[in-house]
């Protein structure tokens, strides 16, 4: 079960990075390369493998009547649950190309 709370920290992570890589897509502003090219691969591409991931994972040990509060924390299962709802909403509705449509 200690892989699973590594994994969890890396989804964490990744679903932080997706969160300033947000703020950074929707204020358009002058911004250093760099950095934003760094959060946009943290969090585009390690979090659309990681916490998809983990949050199967995290089902998998539901199903199993698995105990994870010990091991990994509420907040943390919640997190990551709640960045992939994120991830989720930014790649199919803002995406879309209806979206885009006048």
């Amino acid at each position: 079960m200690r892989w699973l709370l590594f994994l969890s920290r890396l989804a964490f992570i990744s679903g932080v990075c997706i969160l300033v890589w947000l703020v950074l897509a929707m204020t358009s502003s002058e911004n250093n390369e760099l950095f934003s090219s760094t959060i946009i691969i943290i969090g585009y591409a390690m979090g659309g493998l990681l916490l998809p991931a983990t949050n199967i994972s995290y089902l998998v040990m539901l199903m199993m009547k698995r105990k994870m509060r010990p091991l990994i924390p509420g907040w943390l299962i919640g997190a990551n649950v709640f960045f992939l709802i994120v991830l989720i909403y930014y790649i199919f509705y803002l995406n879309d190309p209806y979206y885009h449509q006048k």
